[in-house]
């Protein structure tokens, strides 16, 4: 089995096995790419999401991996093995459809065990297996209700219970949680991390919910347009976004574009088409390259307010406020720039008053609390 090395926050070096290997996968549809040149490493037991817009083939990359979709070139491998010519019901894996895919004539019991009695495995271990799988997912009072007696909450427990039972290595998830109201949603999240911990397996999730993706994902990967745009951490994804579009897409930002003025050691200077200067801490992903075209990308929250000139030297703008828009726990403000740029800036409802509107007000941040992008 194929291993990847990774390190831990001590930085001792770890070997991890594959469980789902993509090398360079394309898929066509009417001679489109849906999925075009695709590299993933999917490690034994982490919950691994797929994230991106409608349109972009996360859900293609899914089904290719369950084997619903066959590849047109490239290959996938589960636990080292190449699936070319597998079958779906061959395959080491199972799914989670949005839809759960219940059989409406048979109970919770029944479409629990239904994967199992086509496998004609005795009724002892049948029966042993399905109850493990229905105290797992806490439905063992329902057992002999119908989907139509289900709520959607208890019906998505129904199809995980049918997917681990047959202890598959990879459970596959499309968008599973999309069809519940936002209080269950964020219920079933929680419920989904538990299980994966206890259970140990291997989750690879589609999603286009940008906070399911980070609140239950080891790692990441993010799509556009049939490619991979970056794959990370959440963290990482989240504060060093490597193209334009995943800075736009994960979360709330601010992005502007410009060229690279000046080059020191620690630092760059970004000069935008409106005539900011922006001084952006250097790490080893910042473009460094003069006159080279980037976007700056600073999140919301990373901004400060002050209606006094602060004694910052870089990063700091007179404006104006043109709205703000209370939001319970912050508060959003839209700042216009003197130079006609207006900016979002997101804060914590810990103040008195809120100020009016059209106040006189700096903006202002830190060196390392913006990104230099050269991936535009």
């Amino acid at each position: 089995m194929a291993q990847t090395v990774t390190q831990n926050h001590s930085g001792i070096t770890t070997f991890q096995p594959l469980d789902v290997e993509l090398r360079n996968v394309f898929k066509f549809f009417n001679q489109e790419p849906a999925v075009h040149g695709v590299d993933l490493d999917v490690r034994q037991g982490e919950f691994f999401s797929i994230l991106g817009p409608s349109g972009c083939g996360k859900t293609t990359t899914l089904r290719l991996i369950a084997g619903f979709e066959i590849t047109d070139a490239g290959k996938i491998l589960i636990q080292g093995q190449s699936m070319t010519n597998v079958p779906p019901y061959r395959r080491p894996v199972n799914t989670v459809f949005q839809s759960y895919a219940l059989f409406n004539h048979l109970n919770v019991w029944d479409n629990i065990a239904f994967g199992l009695r086509l496998q004609k495995l005795r009724k002892s271990e049948i029966e042993s297996r399905v109850k493990e799988a229905l105290k797992l997912v806490k439905m063992e009072s329902l057992r002999s209700r119908f989907p139509s007696q289900l709520s959607g909450g208890q019906q998505q427990r129904v199809a995980l219970a049918r997917a681990l039972v047959n202890r598959p290595a990879v459970v596959l998830l499309d968008e599973p949680l999309g069809a519940l109201d936002l209080k269950l949603r964020k219920d079933m999240q929680v419920e989904l991390a538990n299980l994966h911990k206890e259970l140990g397996l291997t989750f690879i999730m589609v999603t286009h919910d940008q906070e399911e993706a980070m609140s239950l994902s080891d790692r990441i990967a993010v799509m556009n347009q049939g490619k991979i745009e970056q794959v990370a951490t959440p963290r990482q994804i989240y504060e060093h976004p490597q193209t334009s579009f995943v800075a736009d897409f994960i979360g709330d930002t601010n992005l502007f574009s410009g060229e690279i003025t000046t080059v020191e050691s620690s630092c760059v200077q970004i000069t935008t088409k409106t005539g900011l200067k922006i001084v952006v801490t250097r790490n080893e992903d910042t473009p460094t390259e003069l006159s080279q075209v980037v976007v700056v990308s600073v999140r919301p929250e990373k901004i400060q307010l002050s209606l006094y000139q602060p004694s910052v030297m870089t990063n700091c703008f007179e404006g104006r406020l043109v709205n703000v828009m209370f939001l319970g726990t912050h508060v959003n403000y839209v700042v216009e720039l003197t130079n006609g740029v207006s900016i979002n800036v997101l804060q914590p409802n810990t103040i008195g008053n809120l100020p009016d509107r059209d106040t006189p007000i700096y903006a202002w941040w830190t060196e390392s609390d913006c990104v230099a992008i050269g991936k535009c």
